[in-house]
């Protein structure tokens, strides 16, 4: 791969796991009396992480960012190495894609939520779909 030392120097900063949102995120969820694991797999043989897991419900919430996920409303196309980041960007889409239905075939509910999004709101949307949850499956470890 042709980078800038700029780039790379960029790039090397990013952070991959207690992001800003996510970390807002996790404080609206405990606030709200939720109880979870981070960065934890759901499902055993599949090396792919959830950022906040609800086991007994069976949730899984990825905090996704824009440019890495290649989000509609506000995924970026770099022109330096631009088949590079296609690819990149494009894999990463697929793998989330394939994640979900791993996910939805063993009975697991994966959620997304982007950067962008308001993370307050994002609990909400969490918080109700876990209530719910708990609700039709009798779980209650996620109080």
């Amino acid at each position: 791969m042709d980078t800038t030392p700029e780039t790379r120097a960029r790039m090397r900063t990013q952070k991959s796991r207690n992001t800003e949102v996510e970390m807002t995120l996790r404080r609206a969820l405990h606030a709200a009396g939720l109880r979870y694991r981070v960065h934890r797999r759901p499902l055993k043989g599949v090396r792919r992480e959830a950022d906040v897991l609800f086991g007994p419900t069976k949730v899984a919430v990825f905090v996704d960012g824009c440019f890495w996920h290649g989000c509609p409303e506000h995924a970026t196309w770099p022109k330096s190495n631009a088949e590079f980041w296609r690819t990149k960007i494009e894999g990463n889409r697929r793998r989330d894609r394939d994640t979900d239905e791993r996910l939805r075939s063993a009975g697991w509910v994966p959620v997304r939520v982007w950067e962008h999004e308001d993370p307050v709101a994002a609990a909400a949307r969490v918080l109700a779909l876990v209530k719910a949850r708990r609700a039709s499956l009798g779980a209650h470890g996620d109080r």
